[in-house]
C-alpha cells in the first residue's frame, strides 16, 4: 500500500458526526492527514431538513451543506465520496472498499449512522415506496410528487409526522399509519402524542393508530395502495416508511467489535477494537441521562458532541462524553424542543394549555426532572435544561404553574 492510500485518520461516514470529527480535529490543531469516506456522492450535508425544508423545496441542496466545498480543501480534508467500506482489518489497520480497493489508517472513526428500517411484507421494494434518510431518497420522492394525489406514511415517529406535515401543505391527501396506540409512543408522553394527533387531523391528515400493514399493493410495478391487517386497502401512489433505522456497523462487528444493535463504545467513544472509535446513531453507549443504560441516540446533538469527544481523545485531551441530550422537530408552525430523555418516566406534568399551542410537558422520575418537551415554548426549553442537569426535585403542582419561570425552581 502506497503512502498516498494511507491516512493518519480515516473517518467512515460523511454525515453530521463524520464532518464534525474532521472539523474538531482541525480546530484542535491536529496536523496529520484526514480522509472522510462516504457512500453518497455528496459532500457532508444536514439531514434534518430532508423531511422538512428540502422535501418542501424551500431550501436548495447548497443551503443544507454543512460546509461549502472550499472549506474542506482549506482544512486539507480529503473527501473519498461514493465509496462504501465493506470490511475492516484492525490488525493491518486497513479498510476494504466495495470496489476492491484498500485504504490504510492510523486511527479510524466510524460514523456511518444507519439505513432506514425496511418493511418485510410483500411489495416493500416497489417503485413509490420510500425511506427518508439521504438526499437521493428525497430526490426520488420529489421526482414522483407531481403524479401523486394520495400518500400513505407508515410510522408515526418524527420523520413520518414531519413528512406528513410537508406533504399536506403541498396539497396531498396524507394518511399516517401507526401500529402503536399513539404517535411518538417511543419518545414522548401521552399529552404530547395526543396534541400532535389533533394538530395533524385538524389539517386533514387521516391519522390512524393501532393499525398493522399486511402488504403494499402493486399496479404495473409500482405501489398503488396499502393493505391493512383488517383486509381493507388504502389507495396511495406513494408510501413513505418511517419505522426507525438499522445501525450500519456490520463491518465492525465482523471484525470482532463488541455490539449488536450498534457498536459498543466507552466513555471516550472507543470501540473494543484498538485504534477504532465510533460516534453518532450507530454508537451504543452508557448514557448518564438514561440512568447508565446502554442506548443509541439518534440526534445531531449526539453525533456532534461525540465527534468532539473523539477529537479530544485523539489530540491528548481526553474528556468523557457527558452531554445532555436535546432534539427538535418542526411540524407546520409548531416548534418542538426536547431536552433530556423521558424514557422510564413515572410522571408527566402538563405546564400550560395545549389549546394555546404553546405548552411544556415536564417528565419526572422518582420525583426528579429528567426531560422536557416544549412546544412553542423556547423559554421553558432554555431554562429547563438546568433542571435536567440538576435532576431537580420539584413539587409537580408548582411545576404545572406556567406563570412561574422554570429558573425560579433552580434558584430555590
Amino acid at each position: 500500500m502506497t503512502a498516498a492510500e494511507r491516512y493518519d485518520i480515516v473517518i467512515v461516514g460523511a454525515g453530521h458526526g463524520g464532518a464534525q470529527a474532521a472539523i474538531a480535529l482541525r480546530q484542535r490543531r491536529f496536523d496529520g492527514s484526514i480522509a472522510i469516506v462516504g457512500d453518497e456522492p455528496e459532500l457532508p450535508y444536514e439531514r434534518p431538513p430532508l423531511s422538512k425544508e428540502y422535501l418542501a423545496r424551500d431550501k436548495p441542496f447548497e443551503r443544507i451543506l454543512i460546509r461549502p466545498p472550499a472549506f474542506w480543501e482549506e482544512r486539507r480534508v480529503t473527501m473519498l465520496l461514493g465509496r462504501r467500506v465493506v470490511a475492516v482489518d484492525p490488525g493491518a489497520r486497513s479498510l476494504t472498499l466495495a470496489d476492491g480497493s484498500a485504504i490504510g489508517y492510523g486511527t479510524l472513526v466510524w460514523a456511518t449512522g444507519g439505513s432506514p428500517r425496511r418493511l418485510t411484507c410483500t411489495g416493500h421494494d416497489l417503485r413509490g415506496v420510500h425511506g427518508v434518510r439521504t438526499r437521493a431518497d428525497v430526490d426520488r420522492m420529489i421526482a414522483e410528487l407531481d403524479g401523486v394525489d394520495r400518500v400513505a406514511v407508515i410510522g408515526g415517529g418524527y420523520i413520518g409526522l414531519e413528512a406528513a406535515a410537508v406533504l399536506t401543505k403541498l396539497g396531498k391527501a396524507v394518511t399516517v399509519l401507526e401500529a402503536q396506540d399513539r404517535v411518538l409512543a417511543r419518545v414522548a408522553g401521552e399529552p404530547l402524542s395526543r396534541f400532535y394527533e389533533r394538530e395533524h387531523r385538524v389539517r386533514g391528515v387521516d391519522l390512524r393508530v393501532g393499525v398493522t400493514v399486511e402488504c403494499i399493493e402493486e399496479s404495473r410495478g409500482a405501489a398503488c395502495g396499502v393493505r391493512l391487517g383488517d383486509g381493507s386497502v388504502l389507495p396511495a401512489q406513494m408510501v413513505i416508511v418511517g419505522i426507525g433505522i438499522v445501525p450500519a456497523v456490520e463491518p465492525l462487528l465482523a471484525a470482532g467489535a463488541d455490539g449488536g444493535n450498534g457498536v459498543r463504545v466507552d466513555a471516550h467513544c472507543r470501540t473494543s477494537l484498538l485504534g477504532i472509535f465510533a460516534i453518532g446513531d450507530c454508537a451504543a453507549h452508557a448514557n448518564a441521562f438514561a440512568d447508565g443504560a446502554v442506548i443509541r441516540l439518534e440526534s445531531v446533538q449526539n453525533a456532534n458532541d461525540q465527534a468532539t469527544t473523539v477529537a479530544k481523545a485523539i489530540t491528548g485531551d481526553a474528556e468523557a462524553y457527558a452531554a445532555v441530550p436535546w432534539f427538535w422537530s418542526n411540524q407546520y408552525d409548531l416548534k418542538l424542543q426536547t431536552v433530556g430523555l423521558s424514557t422510564g418516566h413515572d410522571q408527566a406534568v402538563l405546564r400550560g394549555d395545549p389549546a394555546t399551542r404553546s405548552f411544556t410537558v415536564v417528565y419526572l422520575k422518582q420525583g426528579r426532572v429528567v426531560a422536557l418537551d416544549c412546544v412553542n415554548a423556547t423559554k421553558d426549553y432554555v431554562q429547563g435544561r438546568a433542571l435536567v442537569l440538576a435532576r431537580a426535585a420539584i413539587d409537580p403542582a408548582a411545576l404545572a404553574d406556567a406563570e412561574t419561570p422554570l429558573k425560579t425552581f433552580l434558584a430555590a
